[in-house]
């Protein structure tokens, strides 16, 4: 198996990629799996990855996995020929956290189902809205694997090892870390809004999540009153009661948090980012978030 840990990658994630290969080398007492390391490279917190191989360099592989972090939208452009030439070549070709945003962007999520990290989700969206992105730990679809990042690829190793050497076997692996609660493919990458927010209302809940899947797109408040299955007035009153504001004005507020984020994690162009959050011109983005933050997106990305 082939790792690249692209400079900057999530010292998280990648620990939970190679670490049950390692474990399950050890539990077997004899080598399962050999993991090759593709270019070196430091993670955000600084620990080092040696190379095996430099990036670029042609292997036989089974599966080749791209961890990566920090802002996937740029940078990573020069290794995207080597990664097609992999997948040419019939390599089964995955990303981990930021990525799938780099195999997304090398063309090579076309025609497939995959899965991102929340966070990216958004701005992957805007920029490749033809790309069929579920809200999942992980995605196995053919010859791409794809996986949110954080604990997720425990889970995901489970998954593929129990391909490999069935379930019994990798529950034991799984066991070696403690992880014994697998989650399933399908299971969602944050908390319940409940359980997130303190929020129990289930007209309250329905809205909150129908806000978060259209963040881009933003809905009505009608159309928000009618998912949630009361009248616009009385999800108002549900919202100031509950949250001390606005339908409108918290899913405003929400979309602007989202493009904090996207401003502070990525280099994205803030006329990208604002039409990422649902902001009809960049004038209208820049206003609405120097009135909630108290300076300009500008400033907040050169502080």
């Amino acid at each position: 198996m082939g790792v690249w840990a692209v400079p900057g990658f999530a010292l998280m994630s990648y620990a939970c990629t190679v670490e049950p290969l390692r474990a399950a080398n050890l539990l077997a007492q004899r080598p399962l799996y050999e993991v090759v390391h593709f270019g070196d490279a430091a993670s955000s917190g600084s620990a080092a990855v040696s190379a095996d191989l430099p990036v670029g360099a042609m292997a036989s592989l089974d599966l080749l996995l791209v961890v990566a972090g920090g802002d996937p939208f740029t940078g990573g452009d020069e290794a995207f020929d080597w990664l097609r030439k992999m997948d040419r070549a019939g390599v089964r070709i995955g990303g981990v956290s930021g990525g799938s945003v780099l195999l997304a962007r090398a063309g090579l999520m076309d025609g497939r189902r995959m899965t991102v990290h929340w966070e990216h989700g958004p701005p992957l969206a805007e920029q490749h809205p033809d790309l069929m992105i579920e809200k999942r730990l992980y995605v196995i679809d053919r010859d791409r694997v794809t996986c949110g990042g954080g604990t997720a690829p425990l889970d995901m190793m489970h998954a593929l090892i129990a391909g490999d050497h069935g379930h019994v076997f990798a529950r034991l692996v799984m066991d070696w870390f403690l992880h014994t609660d697998v989650r399933a493919a399908a299971a969602p990458q944050r908390a319940g809004l409940a359980e997130r927010m303190g929020v129990h209302s289930p007209h309250l809940v329905s809205a909150i999540a129908a806000m978060e899947d259209h963040i881009a797109d933003p809905l009505a408040l009608d159309q928000l009153a009618l998912i949630a299955g009361v009248s616009g007035r009385h999800l108002n009153r549900l919202f100031t009661d509950v949250l001390g504001q606005s339908a409108m004005n918290y899913y405003r507020n929400m979309r602007l948090d989202v493009g904090h984020r996207m401003i502070r994690g990525s280099a994205l162009p803030i006329s990208e980012i604002g039409r990422a959050t649902g902001f009809a011109t960049p004038a209208h983005f820049t206003n609405a978030y120097t009135r909630r933050y108290g300076h300009s997106p500008r400033s907040a990305r050169a502080a």
